[in-house]
């Protein structure tokens, strides 16, 4: 199921790999001056690639690295990692391959609906972060109207949405409730927007069902979830009935391996996530582990896609699971029961050590009667006992970016 049909994608990978190899230094020393995969079993042999030793060669080599396929002076589009686990890691595009980013995004704009009549708003700030630009770019290259906010505030972004009459909303999850919550507080009705679509990526929330119900109650808009990364490409095409997140497997090899053995994770278990993409010759990537937690399952989806279902989108990232007391606990799964009683504030999870053990509590801008029920549901959906601290509201970061909700003291 993770590897179907290598008759549609051994050619174009033995393609890529014709063309990478010897030219790409990074690659031809990890996998040989040439190579052809006959079977998918070859491709299984593989070695795995981890943001870790992407980044050590890029240190060995500044400012790019090696994985460069062309020569430095055919790169003409430059973006970077946001950091947030560790040293940025620089990388380069082509002309090439900056179009095949624009066309995957046009397949994820064409499973959500959205059409060349749509005005497209980017609620974004558009640093190096090559969601905001790629985005952009297929959007542009579908032949829909682009609107950027690039420095704008929250309410000016607002005015903007409905002084436009945009029609499709592009954020994260938590800056679209941030919005919600703007507005409400500065009396401007969402209803009266035309927005119809939003798309979110970045964090979980928008295929966490408790939080895209806040998401569809305060836009009125249908939410589709997406994903990608910097070092792959945008892999993920919501799934318009919200059972999560297909893989664009026309562009992108897909498996699910346990974390730990690295063996196929039977239908409907855990794993993690591990891609190669099959267009990006400039800046290529082969078994790329994402540590993304995934539940794959197989056949045809409720909204028609034979594409291969990430049940629930990204369920948290392998270092982000928490275990307490025996009991394993994914972010997640907190932020769902978080917004089933809390519609739009905002809330922190802390990870601290009280001797031996690792204690959780969660800061919530809400008063303590809304924070005990959290509490209440938690231990009764969950199974753990948590302290649910009531904040000032307005007193927790707020990021139009990844929001950072997890704070871990015990180090």
């Amino acid at each position: 199921m993770y590897l179907a049909n290598p008759e549609n994608w051994l050619p174009r990978l033995n393609g890529l790999l014709a063309e990478v190899l010897p030219a790409n230094r990074f690659q031809t020393e990890r996998l040989g001056p040439k190579l052809i995969c006959a079977t998918s079993e070859d491709y299984r042999k593989l070695p795995f690639l981890t943001k870790k030793e992407l980044v050590a060669d890029a240190i060995a080599h500044p400012p790019f690295g090696t994985n460069l396929t062309y020569p430095l002076e055919k790169y003409t589009y430059y973006h970077q990692t946001s950091g947030t686990t560790g040293t940025p890691l620089r990388v380069l595009d082509t002309g090439q391959t900056w179009q095949w980013w624009g066309r995957c995004w046009i397949d994820i704009f064409r499973l959500a609906g959205v059409t060349a009549n749509d005005r497209l708003f980017f609620a974004f700030s558009f640093a190096p972060s090559i969601g905001f630009w790629s985005s952009y770019h297929g959007a542009v290259m579908m032949g829909a109207l682009c609107i950027p906010s690039g420095g704008a505030s929250s309410v000016q972004r607002l005015r903007m949405i409905l002084d436009t009459g945009a029609t499709v909303l592009l954020c994260t999850p938590s800056y679209a409730l941030h919005l919600a919550a703007v507005a409400l507080r500065e009396g401007i009705r969402l209803a009266d927007s035309q927005i119809r679509i939003t798309i979110h990526a970045g964090e979980p929330g928008a295929s966490i069902p408790a939080t895209r119900a806040r998401l569809e109650e305060a836009w009125h808009a249908h939410v589709i979830d997406h994903a990608g990364t910097t070092e792959v490409g945008p892999y993920g095409l919501g799934c318009p009935h919200g059972h999560g997140i297909h893989i664009n497997e026309a562009e992108f090899i897909a498996e699910v391996l346990d974390s730990a053995t690295l063996q196929p994770t039977p239908a409907g278990e855990i794993g993690e996530l591990i891609l190669t993409n099959l267009g990006r010759v400039a800046w290529p990537a082969f078994r790329y582990r994402t540590g993304d937690l995934v539940r794959p399952r197989g056949g045809t989806c409720a909204c028609g896609s034979t594409y291969l279902l990430l049940e629930g989108g990204i369920l948290g990232r392998a270092d982000d699971m928490i275990t307490i007391r025996g009991v394993n606990v994914f972010p997640s799964a907190l932020e769902d029961v978080i917004r089933s009683v809390s519609d739009l504030a905002e809330f922190r999870i802390l990870l601290t050590r009280r001797g031996e053990m690792d204690e959780l509590a969660i800061e919530l801008e809400e008063t303590r009667a809304v924070c005990d029920e959290v509490a209440d549901r938690i231990r009764m959906l969950i199974g753990i006992r948590v302290e649910v601290l009531p904040v000032t509201v307005g007193s927790l970061p707020r990021s139009e970016g990844k929001a950072r909700r997890l704070l871990d003291e015990r180090k």
